[in-house]
């Protein structure tokens, strides 16, 4: 069994799209990055590598690197996932949480689990996603940033 942990965070600016889970939500802003700023399938991503002991997605996805602007980061999740499979391991489950004082994701959660166990090849029973506010401390309370944690067990195939 192996055990990783993942975080990610990204500013919330204006004409942007908002992505979470690999679900576009309707929002006034959008997350910053290089990528689509996906915080909750970055986090997933880098769980994974974690307990892979493969580093973090900064290494294997830069954002030195053309190939990777504006990449969907569920592209990333799938090419994580083939690390999970080259190093024969399966996921056995998978505990999220994200922050955010606005929008709210639990009108998201149910199309969240869907793409995500979908693109990791679990039942949605091993996919946890949770969801709270910062209590309006920090950027995240002020709105001006959202951010996901989540942990990943592996087990061999």
């Amino acid at each position: 069994m192996r055990i990783g942990i993942g975080y990610d965070i990204h500013r919330l600016v204006e004409e942007r799209k908002l992505f979470l889970g690999g679900v576009e939500i309707p929002y006034i802003k959008g997350l910053i990055g290089y990528s689509d700023g996906d915080v909750l399938l970055h986090a997933i991503s880098d769980a994974i590598l974690g307990a892979l002991s493969l580093g973090d997605i900064g290494q294997h996805f830069p954002n030195t690197d053309p190939q990777y602007k504006d990449i969907s980061s569920r592209d990333i999740l799938k090419k994580v996932m083939e690390s999970v499979h080259k190093e024969n391991f399966i996921i056995n489950n998978v505990d999220t949480v994200i922050i955010a004082e606005e929008p709210k994701v639990h009108p998201f959660r149910d199309e969240m689990a869907e793409i995500i166990s979908k693109i990791l090849g679990i039942d949605k029973n091993r996919l946890n996603i949770k969801a709270t506010t910062n209590e309006g401390v920090g950027a995240i309370g002020r709105g001006d940033a959202i951010a996901a944690y989540a942990v990943v067990t592996l087990k061999e195939r």
